[in-house]
């Protein structure tokens, strides 16, 4: 069990940006093989945005490649997703995930994971 916490929410018109931060508990840092962000927005399935490995390994979802980053700072055990050109479709529920390694390779690596309590995000057009 992972205990994350998220932050940087918010509104926004279309084409702007956003970050979003997901910290992992001291404590319960180093209980996870990958961390990232999925989503779910409403009459909509869940979506997988990012995860990333403890090898380095990062996988975005099709629907954010090239205009979603993600950084860590690894001594704050706290990673960073930023969110560039956004969309109205962009809108959702935003959850930070740590998951355990048998989980990592699967497009809904999110189910078997730990899960922050998520942030919205509302973009207007």
């Amino acid at each position: 069990q992972v205990h994350l916490e998220e932050s940087g929410g918010g509104s926004v018109q279309a084409g702007g940006s956003l970050r979003l931060s997901c910290a992992a508990s001291a404590s319960t840092a180093h209980n996870y093989f990958c961390i990232g962000w999925f989503r779910q927005a409403p009459g909509k399935a869940r979506e997988g945005v990012v995860r990333v490995t403890r090898l380095g390994t990062t996988t975005f979802g099709d629907s954010v490649k090239g205009r979603f980053t993600v950084s860590q700072d690894n001594d704050k055990n706290t990673l960073y997703l930023q969110m560039s050109s956004l969309k109205p479709e962009d809108t959702a529920e935003y959850v930070c995930a740590a998951a355990s390694r048998q989980f990592c390779d699967a497009e809904d690596w999110y189910r078997g994971a730990s899960w922050g309590r998520g942030t919205q995000v509302t973009v207007s057009s």
